[in-house]
């Protein structure tokens, strides 16, 4: 998510040479076996769709405010979403607790993991300006921190007491599951930028080639197991059909030009990430197609139980509910009265939360999709997706 927004709120052919290239990459994989991992921790990178807390940690004016989180959590939890997220998903998968943003301080646990994920981040920095500014936690940063964590974490453990039991064990960083999600705002950074969709277009393999410097950095750190997420129908989001009316719409309903382009990263992401498996052939490298699994919400909502699939549940205004002056749970002034932006009757059956992200409803539909292998190159489960010794 776009970070001065979270102020506020806070093509055939691909298909075609995705088709060709999963079955080059699928063997390549060391992933792919018969016996199902048991990932004792986790670590996450990523921006909002997987930020557990971090940037309402850093800039707590900038986190999510009620009614975010009250499906699950009953209180505004760090995330913008009314409940949980696909990371929190899969941490219950492997019986792992949530887990905790490695920006808060308070009451944090990091015995199976950490999230250093935050909203607004993007794969490359970004300078500060521009209509949309992101987050300052970029994925090199991100690496920068795990980077320090992990001697900090023996560090801890050795002194003993009581914080080496919040620590994770040595061993469990060579065995962990290193999750990504993020490229989205390095996109949306582009749309709202003064870009056009073609250089936005152009920089996608700078962003690629960063992104994977950054796997390799956290790879020489002792990671094996990735589990990588494409970006998602960027142009289903009120956020971009708000602010792009004139923008050509697919049968869906959804923008037709910006979801290319997201599929054009996709597309690279894909490539990239079967070279790496070449430069690093001890790694278990997944690819996930969160595109995908995502726009089958959109495709055909009733399938899923959903309804409105445009519409955010919290937000206010307009075709899509969704406005650039405010946000879920803030306060707008009409009329003289001041109207809270509060939830929609029944989040469980919309897919969109605020705009711009997911309600715990779609994410646990999605999770669903993607653990299975169904959308995952090689295509295996989730538990099944571990580095092989």
């Amino acid at each position: 998510m776009e970070f001065s927004t979270l102020n506020k709120l806070f093509f055939n052919p691909l298909v075609s040479a995705l088709a060709l290239l999963s079955i080059a990459t699928t063997s390549l994989n060391p992933a792919v076996a018969s016996k199902r991992c048991d990932f004792p921790a986790i670590f996450n990178f990523g921006a909002s769709n997987a930020d557990t807390g971090g940037l309402a940690a850093s800039f707590p004016f900038a986190g999510p405010k009620p009614p975010s989180g009250d499906t699950f959590f009953r209180r505004p939890a760090g995330r913008f979403c009314d409940g949980r997220l696909i990371i929190d998903f899969m941490a219950q998968r492997f019986g792992l607790p949530y887990l905790s943003p490695y920006l808060d301080s308070m009451g944090s646990n990091f015995s199976h993991g950490a999230n250093f994920a935050t909203a607004g981040s993007t794969i490359i920095f970004q300078q500060a300006g521009g209509q949309y500014r992101s987050s300052p936690f970029s994925l090199g940063i991100q690496y920068q921190q795990f980077e320090r964590f992990k001697p900090t974490t023996k560090l801890i453990r050795d002194q003993g007491g009581v914080f080496a039991a919040l620590m994770p064990k040595e061993e469990y960083f060579d065995e962990a599951l290193y999750t990504f999600d993020i490229g989205q705002n390095d996109l949306t950074v582009g749309f709202f930028g003064n870009t056009t969709l073609q250089q936005v277009n152009a920089s996608i393999p700078d962003i690629i080639s960063n992104f994977t410097s950054n796997i390799k950095n956290i790879y020489n750190l002792g990671a094996r197991s990735f589990w990588i997420h494409n970006t998602g129908p960027i142009g289903c989001l009120p956020l971009i059909l708000t602010n792009f009316e004139s923008a050509e719409r697919d049968k869906y309903g959804c923008a037709k030009a910006y979801n290319e382009v997201a599929n054009s990263f996709n597309l690279k992401l894909k490539e990239a990430l079967a070279y790496l498996r070449k430069d690093l052939p001890t790694a278990a490298i997944t690819y996930v197609d969160i595109y995908s699994a995502k726009y089958s919400l959109f495709r055909d909502p009733k399938k899923y139980g959903f309804e409105l699939p445009l519409v955010a549940c919290c937000g206010y205004g307009g075709k899509y509910n969704f406005s650039n002056s405010v946000g879920c749970g803030g306060t707008i002034k009409v009329k003289d009265n001041d109207i809270f932006v509060g939830s929609c009757e029944r989040p469980s059956v919309r897919v969109i939360w605020d705009g711009i992200h997911y309600t715990e409803a779609a994410n646990k539909v999605v999770f669903d999709q993607i653990s299975s292998g169904a959308f995952t190159d090689p295509p295996i489960p989730l538990n099944m997706a571990c580095h092989r010794k």
